[in-house]
């Protein structure tokens, strides 16, 4: 893959901008990701410093191989736990883009369900009252019709981080996102959900930061007048 894009750096942090196709960490098959091709793009800058981040990096996050977007890292091993802390807290506003298939009823909406695991294929997570609590936010940003089809273009916001959280909230009301094969139907597209932006004060240095991700083009292609501000 090619190197991956730098979207903000600091002595403790690195977040990058995911392509869609690739995994973050190692799944034992040998599959390259991304966390490997970050550690080589530190490498190659050279010197101590580029080796030292290289070695202590860390994801602090997951995104599915088939979402693109923001991958926040550490970089640092001696920050490392305040950043996991943060993670682990929910002291992180994260906000995806996702194209769903059909047209809601509502142009806003939060969805409560708990989240468990489907007992029925393990690959899968469903709404389950047994499940683990899960908080997403939707809202309607923009909508259009391909070869018939009524997709509608969500800005989404999770208080949690559930496994396939956005991905089973929006399947289990009807609308799944477009290109998804586990819960909806698979599409040569791809899977179309986006990281697009987190916001966070620093634990470390004590400072908000927010990052934002551009919109693929894979989504930009079916919404050319989006205006979103990146």
């Amino acid at each position: 893959m090619d190197a991956p894009t730098i979207l903000y750096e600091s002595d403790t942090l690195l977040a990058v901008d995911k392509p869609a196709g690739i995994i973050v960490h190692g799944d034992g098959t040998g599959a390259p990701t991304l966390t490997d091709a970050v550690r080589v793009l530190l490498r190659e800058r050279g010197g101590q410093d580029g080796d030292r981040r290289a070695a202590d990096l860390q994801a602090l996050q997951r995104l599915d191989r088939e979402t693109s977007g923001i991958v926040l890292f550490s970089v640092d091993k001696c920050t490392q736990a305040a950043y996991d802390r943060m993670i682990a807290e929910h002291r992180i506003t994260k906000r995806y883009l996702a194209v769903v298939c059909g047209a809601p009823s509502w142009r806003t909406r939060t969805f409560t369900g708990p989240i468990g695991r489907d007992r029925h294929d393990a690959r899968r997570m469903r709404v389950s009252r047994t499940g683990k609590p899960a908080t997403t936010h939707a809202r309607v940003l923009a909508q259009t019709r391909v070869r018939g089809r009524m997709l509608t273009l969500l800005d989404v916001a999770i208080e949690t981080g559930r496994k396939h959280q956005i991905r089973v909230h929006l399947s289990h009301a009807g609308l799944a996102i477009a290109g998804d094969a586990l819960y909806g139907t698979a599409d040569p597209a791809g899977l179309l959900l986006h990281a697009a932006h987190l916001s966070f004060d620093d634990p470390v240095a004590g400072e908000p930061i927010v990052i934002d991700a551009l919109v693929p083009d894979r989504i930009r292609r079916l919404f050319p007048n989006l205006k979103m501000g990146k």
